[in-house]
């Protein structure tokens, strides 16, 4: 595999800890684990926070982890804005926290294009804005950024499935991506097509969902149908996931290896249990809105990550996107959301 693939695939690690992981004590790498000074108690912080409407999973997920990152610390204020999928609503959020003046803002946009000027407006007012998974327009309307790693998401699934089925020349892989219009869509699918690439495979069969069950379970059925054998299939979302393997069950089919997408306990649950052709799952963290809050709580009181030796807190995190099996899903499981 190239650098470049294998580089991406892992993820851009810009920053490990976002401040409260133990860390050792002592020049000589010896001592016992300490707590970082950043996880003493310092002025009480404002945080605003807004996210869409938790209409899945993994949106769901978001709003439960940042609340419960904000519950781990005494100085946090937490204002959490009901989720909402319509940008004026969204807009209106974050001019409210603006004019009460909260200390930062951490906002997860339903559209980054559409919310940067209030971004920008925050920012303007003093206010750090930390900008989770979907980015803006401009490089000024936030103060950190934190993403998941959409393309490396497709290379570690490429890579997953040529481990599988890669010494075989003539393998048909198939791919059940998300929303076709969305730029993460296409790097998800770019990413996979460049690691099969690296093993000589590429994808034979391609249909689009929309991210939820119906439309998972509608696409993988047509695909099925279009598709009489199969040896490997990546589906991008274990959300639309639960569609697809109730598809894949009605169709007594379970000739292939299955990788699903973004890390639900459902699809590690599968996993661990077995029998099923869903075989592994690529982590998509649902935590990116949880890293916001210490982030935010971080700037906020002048502090910096605790694990770098540069001062203060990168303007941007590139999370990793690792592959989940039957050999490592207890390392993930207790994080994962529902579907």
């Amino acid at each position: 595999m190239s650098t470049a693939v294998a580089l991406a695939g892992a993820g851009v690690l810009v920053a490990g800890c976002t401040s409260n992981e133990p860390e050792s004590s002592g020049s000589d790498g010896g001592g016992e684990n300490v707590a970082s000074s950043n996880d003493e108690t310092g002025e009480t912080v404002r945080i605003g926070f807004s996210a869409p409407a938790a209409d899945h999973g993994w949106m769901a997920g978001i709003t439960e982890a940042a609340r419960a990152a904000a519950e781990e610390y005494d100085d946090i204020d937490l204002q959490v804005a009901e989720g909402t999928n319509d940008v004026s609503t969204q807009i209106s959020q974050v001019e409210t926290f603006i004019n009460e003046g909260v200390d930062a803002i951490v906002l997860l946009p339903f559209d980054g294009a559409a919310m940067t000027p209030v971004a920008l407006q925050a920012m303007e007012a003093g206010i750090p804005v930390i900008n989770v998974d979907r980015e803006f327009n401009s490089p000024f309307a936030a103060r950190a950024t934190i993403l998941g790693d959409n393309y490396g998401m497709g290379v570690s699934a490429g890579t997953y499935v040529c481990e599988q089925v890669g010494d075989n020349p003539d393998a048909v892989v198939a791919e059940i991506a998300g929303i076709d219009s969305l730029p993460l869509t296409q790097d998800r699918s770019q990413g996979f097509a460049d690691a099969l690439s690296d093993c000589g495979l590429d994808v034979d069969n391609r249909v689009a969902a929309d991210f939820t069950v119906e439309g998972g379970e509608e696409a993988a059925a047509n695909l099925l149908q279009a598709a009489p054998q199969l040896d490997a299939l990546w589906n991008h979302d274990d959300d639309q996931g639960v569609g697809v393997l109730a598809a894949i069950e009605n169709a007594g089919r379970d000739e292939f290896v299955m990788v699903g997408g973004a890390g639900s306990a459902n699809a590690m649950r599968a996993i661990q249990e077995g029998g099923s052709v869903l075989q592994a799952t690529v982590i998509y963290p649902h935590t990116q809105a949880a890293d916001g809050i210490r982030l935010a709580r971080l700037i906020a009181q002048g502090k910096g990550l605790s694990d770098l030796v540069s001062q203060g807190v990168p303007r941007e995190i590139v999370l990793n996107a690792p592959v989940v099996t039957a050999e490592n899903v207890e390392d993930y499981i207790d994080r994962a959301f529902e579907s």
